[in-house]
């Protein structure tokens, strides 16, 4: 007897089981969410603008000033940006400044390589350096050319080429040296070289000490750590009022001072982020830190990781304590000596070998080490913040791996998912196996948690065994308590907040999330949801399959949208499945003959969107409850 029969299938895909023992579930999918228990494909992207930036970007922060102007910060590995009306603007702290006439400058006719000279400069190849002052070298050489610091014309100033010697750098310009520019001590005597602080690694480099070997390798205090630009480059970063604070990992503490504005045409001078410790009426103030931020309510600047004071109390030891904090005292950015009439002062965390990461939460800072979280409270004077350990058992696999929603903190650890609302939960995890199996442990600090509140998603972009750079990414709907995973290279996110759409950077580009369904304007390819088995009487019996009833809803572009719906067969839990015929299903499809007898069968629902469905474009889809005509068959 013939029957229809409505395929319903539980939310979120699991791996956990058995693909047969798994039925009326789903198996695999890629660009798939669950909205309302069912799949659908995601949302598409487009590029934000058409400018790029340096280096990978790996922390993006959305702010709004006083007057209503909208700021996001870019830490990637080799510079600090603010993003305004679509550009980029170079505010990197600066290293050193020479005095004037430091720096002079060999040219060689042909070449747009200049070589300059400065004892000790103490650069690597990839620093940053940039040049006020410079006189013209005789030729295509001009002081426009050379000067980039304090003008409009390269804010991002020149990369180091080579290193020959410690004296000498090399950096190549956009025009050819004449022979009118050729030989040495060209530039003049007023020239000022203005360094930018060391760039950071691309890639996570095992090496010694603390911070510097795989996660949870070797004892704090065994070795020394690793030079700060011998390090992946990470920042944190968070406002006071509506200026910014920004700290590279194991760097120091900069203010960058909203009101200086972000062109250098309008204000050169003071344009990039100073050390803390350059602030006027600065006291005291940490010269490194491993993780910074803003308390809330009550505005303390807090450093975690930071160099505390020597035993007189009169000077920062220049040592970083991986499990010292420090905090200035309240609404004063300037003062960090702590005195009975103000707020400053100082914890230290027992728990672990080193701070991790710390996200801002209800009332409370939740510090993860290697090993524990804590809970950091503002409980006022004498003491400011208490500090509270929660869970001993559970640390955080990378520094942006936790991220803060309305329904709880949740965090990925070493080994699973965790989410805290009052107390600490193991989440419940269909896919946790498929994807701790699939991690490149050593990038784990590439890491980076996401949340996308429109749909009630968090999740985890991070680098897949083999790679090494972020390359899939693993989502939960807190909602539904359904999982998905797919293939998608994001490197920082951000969600929607001062603008109405989520951003997220990759390729060396900022874009714009949610925006149709479309991969930056071509077709987004691979998208599908796969079931596991499905039989007729325990697979007791064949079962043949005849019609498909499709239901499904065309995001978009309802007219014209178009999937592949694919069955695929087998006889025995232990063949292969293989596809039994590949059925397209249009928006105006009221049924797909079909032809198929198995004992299981499965159910795949795909588009490419590529050229063979023009009518594709920018479309989504969301699947409804489908129905198949079956009947049994026979038992041979």
């Amino acid at each position: 007897m013939t029957k229809l029969t409505t395929i319903q299938f539980r939310p979120g895909i699991n791996r956990e089981n058995t693909n047969y023992s798994n039925e009326n579930g789903w198996f695999d999918g890629n660009l798939i969410r669950f909205a309302k228990g069912l799949p659908e494909k995601i949302g598409g992207w487009r590029k934000d603008n058409s400018n790029t930036f340096e280096g990978n970007c790996r922390a993006l922060h959305g702010w709004t000033n006083l007057v209503g102007t909208k700021f996001l910060g870019l830490g990637t590995t080799v510079k600090y940006y603010v993003e305004e009306g679509g550009s980029f603007y170079d505010i990197t702290p600066l290293r050193e400044t020479t005095a004037a006439g430091d720096v002079t400058f060999a040219a060689s006719d042909g070449s747009s390589t200049i070589t300059a000279t400065d004892s000790n400069h103490g650069l690597s190849v990839g620093d940053y350096v940039s040049f006020s002052g410079a006189a013209t070298f005789g030729g295509n050489i001009t002081a426009d050319v050379i000067n980039q610091e304090g003008t409009s014309l390269n804010q991002s100033g020149f990369e180091v080429v080579s290193v020959p010697t410690v004296n000498t750098y090399t950096f190549t310009v956009p025009v050819t040296a004449n022979a009118s520019d050729a030989g040495s001590g060209k530039g003049g005597s007023s020239v000022i070289g203005y360094y930018q602080i060391q760039i950071g690694l691309d890639n996570y480099v095992s090496g010694t000490g603390w911070g510097a070997g795989a996660w949870g390798e070797s004892t704090f205090g065994s070795t020394s750590p690793l030079a700060f630009g011998n390090q992946l480059r990470l920042w944190s970063h968070d406002n006071f009022g509506e200026d910014l604070l920004i700290n590279p990992r194991n760097g120091g503490v900069f203010y960058w001072d909203n009101s200086a504005g972000v062109s250098w045409a309008t204000n050169p001078s003071n344009n990039r982020a100073k050390n803390l410790t350059d602030l006027a009426g600065s006291n005291l103030a940490p010269t490194v830190g491993l993780v910074t931020l803003v308390s809330q309510v009550d505005r303390h600047a807090i450093v975690m990781g930071a160099d505390p004071l020597n035993a007189a109390g009169t000077a920062r030891t220049g040592v970083q304590d991986p499990l010292f904090i420090a905090f200035c005292d309240q609404e004063n950015i300037s003062e960090w000596e702590p005195k009975s009439t103000n707020t400053a002062g100082s914890l230290t965390l027992s728990e672990g070998s080193i701070i991790i990461g710390a996200q801002k939460s209800r009332q409370e800072i939740l510090v993860w080490t290697d090993t524990a979280l804590y809970s950091m409270q503002f409980v006022g004077p004498p003491f400011t913040f208490g500090i509270n350990l929660i869970n001993k058992e559970t640390g955080l696999i990378g520094p942006n791996a936790a991220i803060v929603t309305s329904k709880g903190v949740f965090w990925m650890a070493i080994d699973n998912f965790y989410v805290y609302t009052g107390t600490v939960q193991k989440i419940p995890c269909s896919v946790l196996s498929y994807v701790f199996n699939d991690l490149n442990i050593s990038e784990a600090y590439k890491f980076h948690a996401f949340l996308n509140e429109e749909f009630d998603e968090v999740g985890w972009f991070y680098t897949s065994a083999g790679g090494s750079e972020i390359d899939r990414y693993v989502s939960y709907n807190y909602a539904n308590n359904a999982w998905a995973y797919g293939q998608l290279s994001r490197t920082a996110w951000l969600d929607a907040g001062t603008e109405p759409y989520p951003r997220a950077t990759g390729s060396n580009y900022l874009y714009q999330h949610e925006f149709g369904y479309d991969d930056d304007g071509s077709p987004m390819t691979n998208v599908f949801i796969e079931s596991s088995d499905m039989d007729m009487e325990d697979g007791d019996q064949f079962s043949f399959v005849s019609k498909l009833i499709p239901d499904v809803r065309f995001l978009n572009n309802s007219s014209d949208g178009q999937i592949n719906f694919v069955l695929k067969t087998r006889n025995a839990p232990g063949e292969t499945l293989t596809t039994n015929s590949t059925n397209v299903v249009a928006g105006d499809t009221a049924k797909v003959d079909l032809r198929s007898r198995s004992r299981q069968i499965a159910v795949r629902f795909e588009s490419d969107d590529d050229a063979s469905y023009p009518g594709n474009t920018d479309t989504g889809w969301r699947l409804g409850n489908n129905r198949i005509e079956i009947k049994p068959n026979g038992r041979r």
